[in-house]
């Protein structure tokens, strides 16, 4: 059976030490536990913030699928997303995906598949606050996202 993947979407900072300790407490057949923490950029000193929104609700269950897919693909033991939302400024935390596996292969490309489909899927939209005090445009999405999910066919 399946893991029951976690989603959270959540305006505070996480913990990421905290959530891998959560979920490797008391198991003994988890053999690797792999994570990404995607961070806020400064764009070279452009960028002062970028604010994060989303649809609540919508935004879980995109999430929530698309973590499904990757649990029904590959055999977890823990499979974990939050994705923050709000005004998140340089060198802040903004997505954290954690895979739990009895081999380590499963959770690389459980994780990595996830990511890939976090960039795609997830109904979210970012606005860069700039560092001279203006608020810039909608940032666009990136053909490389797309290419980077299409290669899981």
């Amino acid at each position: 059976m399946a893991v029951a993947p976690v989603v959270r979407i959540q305006a505070q900072a996480f913990d990421l030490a905290a959530e891998i300790r959560a979920m490797a407490e008391g198991r003994r057949d988890i053999g690797g536990i792999v994570s990404f923490t995607g961070l806020c950029r400064d764009e070279g000193g452009r960028l002062a913030a970028l604010e994060l929104e989303h649809y609540p609700g919508m935004a879980e269950r995109e999430i929530g699928r698309v973590a499904e897919e990757a649990a029904a693909r590959w055999p977890l033991m823990g499979l974990l997303a939050i994705h923050r939302y709000g005004l998140i400024r340089p060198g802040e935390d903004i997505v954290l995906v954690i895979a739990a596996a009895a081999h380590r292969r499963a959770a690389f490309e459980a994780a990595d598949y996830l990511m890939d489909f976090l960039k795609t899927r997830a109904p979210f939209w970012k606005r860069e606050h700039l560092a001279d005090g203006t608020i810039g445009g909608w940032v666009e999405a990136k053909a490389q996202d797309d290419a980077d999910a299409a290669r899981w066919g």
